[in-house]
């Protein structure tokens, strides 16, 4: 697939209001589609990835989503992400984008981090810790975009495939 540039959100833990800011931010950016990197929390929080639809329904942008620790109702968040045209790929996704492999998951499982970083992939990004990250490991470009709570500055990342740039964007509290 020829992406170039891949919007990062994790940590929303429920706030609607914050994901919206943050995946405008993204769309305003360039980004050619969204991962959202777990802990979502609320069906509210997959309504703000959605921001318009093509013309065959789905999400323009692309949206994926992974969960994570805080995700208790997996089943729940499934069913629905599948009724906006969210593709969920949990507990890991991975997209080619410009010949390049890119794993996304939530990171609280460690086997399922190192797991990724043998296969050898290109990119490895992950949420959890609300803490931004860019760490080469090996071959593998580690990247954490932040947490869009219970963090100092709320943030999210744009990574362009093509370029292999990394910036990170500030979303504003409210």
């Amino acid at each position: 697939m020829k992406l170039a540039r891949i919007g990062l959100l994790s940590d929303s833990h429920g706030r609607a209001g914050t994901t919206q800011r943050a995946a405008r931010l993204l769309i305003e950016q360039g980004a050619d589609m969204l991962l959202h990197l777990g802990d979502i929390g609320t069906l509210e929080v997959l309504d703000a990835m959605v921001e318009k639809l093509d013309a065959a329904g789905k999400p323009d942008p692309p949206v994926h989503i992974v969960f994570g620790n805080c995700d208790w109702d997996g089943d729940g968040l499934t069913e629905y992400a599948k009724t906006l045209g969210i593709t969920v790929s949990d507990p890991e996704g991975r997209v080619a984008a410009d010949g390049k492999v890119l794993s996304f998951q939530h990171g609280h499982v460690e086997a399922s981090m190192e797991q990724a970083l043998a296969s050898g992939v290109n990119y490895l990004c992950h949420g959890h810790t609300h803490e931004q990250r860019d760490q080469t490991i090996g071959h593998t470009r580690v990247i954490n975009p932040g947490a869009l709570f219970r963090a100092s500055q709320y943030s999210v990342a744009l990574l362009d495939t093509a370029l292999d740039e990394l910036s990170f964007i500030a979303v504003p509290r409210n």
